[in-house]
């Protein structure tokens, strides 16, 4: 499974898809421009060699001392491959990262989530409201 992995970090940064990838405990990460992450997924999705049909979850994680503050980071799973894949994205709290609800429908509720907790914004979101907190909450919980 390593060099499976291994071989689609390969592809991946070949074809233009990764800025960077990274093999830890056995599972694969791939880093790309924000603005660029409907046409990765898309690729993740659609390429014969990756076959991520599955969007698992996409969540906030706030690194509050750097420019850009947070990764959103979106979970895939290949299951004609029996493959998982993780692609992370720098955003900070100003500039809205494209939403991949036309590419991963079900990621609606995880980009409202990611809105409510951390304030992360998603352009193109069709429905970009708190999810969690009441609509007068002021602040969001999970930053930092």
């Amino acid at each position: 499974m390593t060099q499976a992995l291994i071989d689609l970090g390969t592809h991946l940064t070949n074809a233009g898809k990764a800025a960077a990838s990274k093999l830890a405990y056995g599972e694969l990460t791939i880093a790309c421009a924000a603005a660029d992450i409907v046409n990765v997924l898309t690729f993740l999705r659609d390429d014969n060699k990756c076959k991520f049909e599955v969007l698992i979850d996409i969540a906030g994680v706030d690194y509050p001392e750097r420019e850009k503050r947070f990764d959103v980071v979106y979970h895939l799973l290949s299951p004609r491959l029996n493959q998982r894949i993780r692609v992370k994205v720098e955003a900070d709290d100003v500039t809205p990262v494209p939403s991949v609800i036309g590419v991963y429908p079900a990621a609606d509720w995880y980009e409202r989530e990611a809105f409510d907790m951390y304030g992360i914004l998603f352009s193109g979101h069709p429905d970009l409201r708190r999810l969690l907190t009441d609509y007068g909450f002021q602040g969001y919980p999970l930053r930092k």
